[in-house]
C-alpha cells in the first residue's frame, strides 16, 4: 500500500511539473497577455500596411528582430504599426522599414534596412522612412489595362 501511494506522488509531482512546463511555454513564446513580452516599441506609418497584421515578423538581414504589436488605420489613409524590436538590437535614426513577402505568396513581414547614420533610435520613436507593399494585382491590371487597341 505505502508502495502504492508512493508512486501515486511521483507521478502526480510529474505531472504538475509538466503542466508548469506548458503553461510557461505557452507565455513565453505565444506572449499571452503581455507577460512575454520584452523589447522596446517604435513606430512606423505606411501608405498601404499590404497585409501585414499583428505579430507579423520584423526582419534585418533575414533574421527575426522582432513583431508587430499592431497596425491601425490612421487619417483615414494610413496605416499605423507599433513595432517591438528585441532590445539588443539597436535601430539607426536613418533606418528604411518595408513591407516584404516571403517567398512568392508568403507571409507578408517589415524588413528594417539600416542607414548610415551613429544615432540610435529611442523607444517610442518614429522610422521616417518607409515603403509600402508592392501591390501584383495593381501592376497586372495596369499592364492590361493600357494596352493600346
Amino acid at each position: 500500500m505505502q508502495a502504492y501511494r508512493r508512486i501515486e506522488m511521483t507521478v502526480g509531482a510529474f505531472v504538475i511539473v509538466g503542466l508548469l512546463a506548458i503553461t510557461w511555454l505557452a507565455v513565453k513564446v505565444g506572449q499571452v497577455g503581455g507577460l512575454g513580452e520584452s523589447g522596446y516599441s517604435l513606430v512606423a506609418n505606411f501608405d498601404d500596411a499590404g497585409g501585414v497584421r499583428k505579430g507579423s515578423d520584423i526582419m534585418m538581414a533575414g533574421v527575426v528582430i522582432g513583431r508587430i504589436d499592431s497596425v491601425k488605420l490612421t487619417d483615414n489613409d494610413h496605416a499605423t504599426m507599433l513595432l517591438r524590436i528585441n532590445n539588443d538590437v539597436k535601430i539607426t535614426e536613418d533606418a528604411f522599414a518595408s513591407v516584404r513577402t516571403k517567398g512568392i505568396i508568403g507571409d507578408r513581414y517589415i524588413r528594417i534596412t539600416q542607414g548610415m547614420e551613429e544615432e540610435i533610435l529611442e523607444a517610442g520613436s518614429e522610422i521616417e522612412e518607409t515603403e509600402s507593399a508592392i501591390n501584383i494585382e495593381d501592376l497586372i491590371s495596369k499592364y492590361i489595362f493600357s494596352g493600346k487597341e
